[in-house]
C-alpha cells in the first residue's frame, strides 16, 4: 500500500477498510476541548447531510415491500397542507432532488446553517414537522422534474412519508430496521441537550477572539430527515457492508441506488446523484459512491469504491477538510 501523507493539523477519525481489513484507523484531536478528552475510533459523531443515504434506504425498503411506489406523490402520501408545494412530487423525485419543492436551506443562495436560526429558535427543530414553518409557505423553486438541484427538505419530506407509512417516528424505523440489522450500535438521532456517552463535542472556530464555541446554537437541536445522525467510523463501514452484501435491500434495488439518477457530472469531483448518495463516475471500472455532510463544526465524508472493496470514513468535529483527505487516499490506494 501507497503511504498516505495525512495532514497532521486535522482532527477527527480516519477509518479505512479493504474487504474487512483494516488499512487506516487514526484519532486525533480532542472530543472535548476545555477537558482535553481525546478522540477514538469509538466516538460518535455528528454526520449532518450523511444521514440522507438513511431515510433513502428506509424509502426504498418501503418499495421493495410494496407499501409505496417511486411515482406515488406528495398528494397521496402526507395530510399536510402544502399551499404553493406542488402535490405532485413524487417519491422518486424527492429521491434524486429533482423535486423543485422550497427548500428552507438553499446553498446556492445561503452560505451558513446558522443564519436559520436568526428568527427560529433551533431548540424548537426536534421533529421532522418542526421545519415546515421554514419551508411550506414558499413558492415551488421550480417546476417539478425539471432539474436537479441538491434539495433538504425534500429528505425532511421523505421522512415524513416513513413516519406516516410505519407509525412510527423516522429515527425508530431506522434503528429497528437499519441500524440494528447492520450491527450499528453507536448510531442514532440524539437531542443535543441529552446526548448519550461517547459523542464529541463539535466546535466553531471564532476569528475574533481565536477560541471556540461548540455548534449548540447553530445546528437542530435533534437531527431530522435532512441529516443529523450521530455515527462511530466502524458503524459507517458496517452499514456499507450490509448495503453490499443486500442484507438491507435487494442487490438489485442497491444497484440502482448506486447509479446516476439524476445530475449532469459539470463538476467531476461531485458527480451525480443516485438515491441518497453521490456517485462519481469512474471509467476505468464501476462508479464510486459516496455520502458526505457539512454543518457548523461538522465534516464528514464517506466513499465506497466496489472495485477494491475500499471503505473510507473521514469525520471531523472541527469542520476540518476531509474532502481533502480523500483525494490523498484515491490518489494512494485506487
Amino acid at each position: 500500500m501507497k503511504e498516505i501523507v495525512f495532514d497532521d493539523s486535522f482532527r477527527g477519525n480516519r477509518y479505512i477498510v479493504q474487504n474487512g481489513k483494516v488499512l487506516v484507523e487514526k484519532a486525533a484531536g480532542f472530543a472535548d476541548l476545555p477537558n482535553e478528552i481525546p478522540n477514538t475510533t469509538d466516538t460518535r459523531f455528528a454526520s449532518a447531510s450523511a444521514g440522507k443515504v438513511f431515510v433513502a434506504t428506509g424509502i426504498l425498503q418501503l418499495i421493495e415491500q410494496g407499501k409505496i411506489e417511486f411515482e406515488n406523490t406528495l398528494g397521496e402520501l402526507l395530510h399536510i397542507e402544502f399551499h404553493q408545494v406542488d402535490k405532485e412530487v413524487t417519491v422518486r423525485q424527492l429521491l434524486t432532488h429533482t423535486s423543485g419543492v422550497p427548500d428552507y436551506f438553499d446553498e446556492s443562495v445561503m452560505d451558513e446553517y446558522e443564519e436559520l436560526w436568526v428568527d427560529y429558535p433551533n431548540y424548537k427543530i426536534r421533529h421532522n414537522r418542526d421545519l415546515l414553518p421554514l419551508f411550506i409557505n414558499k413558492p415551488m423553486m421550480y417546476p417539478k422534474g425539471e432539474r436537479f438541484q441538491y434539495n433538504n427538505t425534500g429528505y425532511v419530506l421523505l421522512a415524513m412519508i416513513l413516519e406516516e407509512v410505519t407509525g412510527m417516528s423516522f429515527d425508530e424505523y431506522l434503528k429497528r430496521n437499519v441500524f440494528d440489522v447492520c450491527g450499528m450500535t453507536s448510531t442514532g438521532y440524539y437531542e443535543l441537550d441529552k446526548l448519550p456517552s461517547r459523542c464529541a463535542n463539535h466546535y466553531i472556530y471564532c476569528d475574533g477572539t481565536n477560541e471556540y464555541r461548540t455548534n449548540i446554537f447553530s445546528v437542530d437541536a435533534k437531527g431530522t430527515g435532512a441529516g443529523g445522525a450521530f455515527i462511530t467510523v466502524k458503524d459507517i463501514v458496517s452499514f456499507w457492508t450490509a448495503l453490499s452484501e443486500g442484507k438491507l435491500l435487494s442487490k438489485e434495488l442497491v444497484s440502482e441506488m448506486l447509479s446516476k439518477q439524476s445530475g449532469d457530472g459539470s463538476d467531476a469531483e461531485e458527480g451525480y446523484y443516485g438515491y441518497g448518495v453521490w456517485i462519481m463516475d469512474n471509467p476505468a471500472g464501476k462508479d464510486l459512491a459516496y455520502f458526505q455532510g457539512c454543518d457548523p463544526g461538522v465534516s464528514f465524508f464517506s466513499e465506497y469504491n466496489p472495485n477494491n472493496g475500499i471503505i473510507s470514513v473521514l469525520v471531523s468535529n472541527y469542520g476540518d477538510d476531509v474532502w481533502k483527505e480523500m483525494r490523498k487516499i484515491r490518489e494512494a490506494l485506487y
